[in-house]
């Protein structure tokens, strides 16, 4: 009977140490691949269709900037030709534009600083805010997340008063007005997602040493890329694009006028266009933003979704 289990246990231990180049050479288990669907395929083709939708007006205007401006008015969907196209000459004359040039400059600048204050101080406020159980804290969140549904046409002529006699209507002073416009949304994503972040982590950073300001750059900081990197974007299109604003506060003046501004004022007084210069000036200003987008646009996604975790 001892000797039947000796061999038994000797059987077994042959058997756990077989060489492992034995196990990987053992077939691998097939991927089971989604079963096709007629309402997946309808879903793809609607999918597909709707994104062409939304690339023709680009086309358009690509299309379009090859041309003269005649031709423009007569055959808006016509592929440049050899009576209609006027080859780059619509873009060396926008490039030969001062405004334009000067243009591109202050909406870098604006662009960039409003993006860089709107990430720094509503992050910042959105962990205080979060972090701080109060009263007034739950209000000041209210308010951040009313400000959102608040349509900016019941504000924009009070808002263009007050920056005419604040002195705002300068580029530093649309960074102003852009903190306080975008700070809605922004800190109501940095605060979903800063109540996902555990306490733990924090106290351990305080055992180590961190005064509130270390913890803050140094642990909370880092974990808030993904949702940083999401308002970047989002603002960044949204201020880049942005005519309205700028017209009301700075329209007037010469000196400070965005791309928007410039294009719109391409128009003659007395109704006259350049539609080959203006689809130009469109294309010049449309691929920065694209190329930022797309280069981007995973960010998005995962920062959404990680300011939309409920505490």
């Amino acid at each position: 009977m001892s000797a039947t289990n000796n061999d038994a246990a000797r059987s077994a231990s042959g058997t756990a140490n077989i060489p492992s180049d034995a196990a990987a050479k053992a077939p691998m288990p097939a991927v089971s691949r989604p079963r096709f669907s007629p309402g997946r395929a309808v879903l793809t083709l609607f999918l597909t269709l709707l994104s062409l939708l939304w690339l023709v007006p680009l086309a358009f205007i690509l299309i379009n900037s090859f041309k003269g401006k005649l031709f423009i008015s007569e055959s808006p969907f016509a592929l440049p030709n050899g009576e209609s196209s006027v080859g780059l000459n619509n873009y060396t004359k926008t490039l030969g534009d001062e405004n334009f040039g000067q243009a591109i400059l202050w909406s870098l600048f604006i662009t960039v600083a409003s993006v860089a204050v709107i990430v720094f101080f509503c992050a910042m406020t959105a962990y205080y805010i979060t972090r701080v159980k109060t009263w007034w804290t739950s209000v000041i969140y209210y308010l951040f997340a009313f400000s959102m549904i608040v349509p900016f046409q019941m504000v924009m002529f009070p808002t263009s008063s007050i920056a005419d006699r604040l002195g705002l209507a300068t580029p530093w002073g649309m960074v102003l007005l852009y903190l306080g416009f975008g700070g809605g949304l922004s800190v109501f994503l940095f605060s979903g997602f800063v109540k996902s972040i555990p306490l733990e982590i924090e106290e351990a950073s305080y055992i180590d040493g961190c005064s509130p300001l270390q913890n803050y750059f140094r642990v909370v900081m880092p974990l808030l890329k993904p949702t940083a990197v999401t308002v970047a974007i989002l603002n960044t299109m949204w201020v880049w694009n942005d005519f309205l604003l700028p017209y009301l506060v700075i329209g007037s003046d010469e000196r400070y006028k965005t791309i928007p501004i410039v294009i719109q004022g391409m128009i003659g007084t007395n109704g006259n266009k350049d539609l080959g210069a203006q689809m130009a000036v469109l294309v010049m200003a449309v691929i920065p933003i694209v190329v930022f987008y797309l280069a981007c646009q995973k960010y998005i996604v995962e920062g959404v979704a990680a300011g939309a975790v409920k505490g």
